[in-house]
C-alpha cells in the first residue's frame, strides 16, 4: 500500500534531520568525533525498515480502527507529525542499529550490510593512521560507545515521539513497551551467549526449547510484536487490541528469526552482506542446529558438535555442514514451523479489532518478512 513506502521516506528523512543535529553536537565537542557521527549517519541509512513498518501499522490498526484520518498517507502532510509515529518509528530503527552493533562485537562478526561491522571499521582508522596501542582493542572499544550512543539517541527520538501527544496515558503507555522491549532484547542477547557456553551442560530433551526460548527474547518480541504494539499504544490501543497484536507478532517474529537462522548458514553472501555459513563459525546453538541434533545419527551429531563454532572452517567444511543439514531433513522441519506461524500469524488477524486496511498490509508483511533472502 502506497502508506508503506511513504512512511519508509518520512523515517528516512527524520533520521537524516536527527543525525544532522547530533552530528553537529558531536563535531562542536571535538573534530575527532566525526568518524562516530559519519559511521553512524552510514549505519542508519541502510537495512530493511520492517520494525518501522510494524510500528506504523501497529497505530494506523488501532487509529484506523476507531476512523482516524492518517496524516501520513500520500496526500497527507509529511511536514508534520502530530502524533509521533514517525520520531518513534524512527528510534527503534536506531535501537536495533545499536543493537546490531553490540551483537558484532559479541558475535565477532567482520561485516555487516556488506560493509565492516563497526568495530572493524574504527580498527581499521587506528591502524591506517599509526596510532598507539592494540588496533583490534580501539575498535572494539569504539564500538561499544557507538553502541551507547545509538542507544541514548533511540531514547531521544522516543522523548520527541510521545512529547507532542495530547494524552499523556499514551506516552506513558508506549515508553512502556519501549523500555520492555530492551529489557527483553538484553535478557534475549545474554540467553543467547549462554547457550552458545553452556549448551552441553544441558539435558538433549531442553536444547530446542532453550534455543527456542532466545529466538523469542532477543529477536521475535523485539522485531515485530513489539513494534506494532508501542505503535498501537501511541494510539490508544485497549487490552483486545494488545492481544490481538501480540497474538500476529509474537509468531511471526518467530518465523522472521527462523528464516534469518536459514540465511544465516545458507544465505548468499551477495544479499545478505555476511559470509555464507556464518552462524556455523560463530556456533550459534539455533533452533536449526537443535533440530539437525535431534534427526542426525550419533556420529554425524558429534561432528557436528566438533566443527560448530571453528571460527577458521573453510568453504569445503562449510558446505559439508550445509549439506548435512538438508540431507538430516532440518531445513525442511524449519521450513514446516515458518509456514505454521505465518499461518498462525495470519489468522489472528481474521476477527481481529483493528482496521481493515492495517489487517491487509499485516497479512502482506507476513509473507514479506517470511519469505524474505536477506
Amino acid at each position: 500500500m502506497p502508506e508503506s513506502s511513504h512512511l519508509v521516506d518520512l523515517v528516512h528523512a527524520r533520521i537524516d534531520e536527527f543525525l544532522t543535529e547530533r552530528h553537529s553536537i558531536l563535531v562542536s565537542i571535538s573534530p575527532d568525533l566525526d568518524p562516530i557521527a559519519t559511521f553512524s549517519r552510514r549505519f542508519l541509512s541502510g537495512g530493511k525498515r520492517f520494525r518501522a513498518l510494524f510500528c506504523y501499522w501497529g497505530w494506523q490498526a488501532v487509529h484506523g480502527h476507531s476512523g482516524g484520518f492518517d496524516p501520513f498517507a500520500e496526500d497527507g502532510d509529511p511536514e508534520t507529525d502530530p502524533v509521533g509515529v514517525v520520531s518513534v518509528a524512527a528510534a527503534l530503527e536506531c535501537f536495533h542499529a545499536a543493537a546490531l552493533v553490540h551483537d558484532d562485537i559479541i558475535d565477532h562478526s567482520d561485516t555487516r550490510r556488506g560493509a565492516p561491522a563497526a568495530h572493524r571499521e574504527f580498527e581499521s582508522l587506528h591502524r591506517e593512521a599509526g596510532w598507539d596501542g592494540d588496533a583490534a582493542a580501539f575498535g572494539e572499544a569504539t564500538a561499544i560507545l557507538v553502541g551507547d550512543l545509538l542507544l541514548g539517541w533511540a531514547d531521544d527520538l522516543i522523548q520527541a515521539g510521545t512529547s507532542v501527544l495530547d494524552d499523556p496515558a499514551r506516552a506513558i503507555a508506549a515508553r512502556r513497551e519501549f523500555q520492555r522491549m530492551r529489557a527483553e532484547v538484553t535478557a534475549g542477547q545474554y540467553l543467547d551467549i549462554l547457550e552458545e557456553q553452556a549448551w552441553r551442560s544441558q539435558p538433549e530433551a531442553q536444547l530446542r526449547p532453550r534455543a527456542e526460548r532466545v529466538i523469542v527474547y532477543k529477536s521475535a518480541r523485539y522485531s515485530i510484536e513489539a513494534p506494532l504494539r508501542i505503535g498501537a499504544a501511541l494510539a490508544g490501543a485497549d487490552p483486545a487490541q494488545l492481544a490481538a497484536l501480540s497474538d500476529f507478532g509474537l509468531p511471526l517474529g518467530i518465523a522472521y528469526q527462523l528464516r534469518d537462522d536459514l540465511l544465516g548458514v545458507f544465505g548468499d553472501p551477495a544479499t545478505t552482506g555476511k559470509p555464507s555459513g556464518d552462524d556455523l563459525r560463530e556456533g550459534k546453538r539455533t533452533v536449526l542446529i537443535a533440530v539437525a541434533r535431534e534427526l542426525l545419527a550419533p556420529g554425524q551429531r558429534r561432528l557436528l558438535d566438533e566443527l560448530l563454532g571453528d571460527p577458521g572452517l573453510d568453504a569445503a567444511q562449510v558446505e559439508m555442514l550445509q549439506e548435512t543439514l538438508r540431507a538430516c531433513g532440518a531445513v525442511d522441519e524449519i521450513e514446516r514451523i515458518i509456514s505454521a506461524r505465518v499461518a498462525e500469524a495470519t489468522a489472528a488477524l481474521e476477527d481481529a479489532p483493528l482496521s481493515r486496511a492495517a489487517r491487509a498490509e499485516l497479512t502482506a508483511l507476513a509473507e514479506t518478512v517470511a519469505r524474505r533472502e536477506r
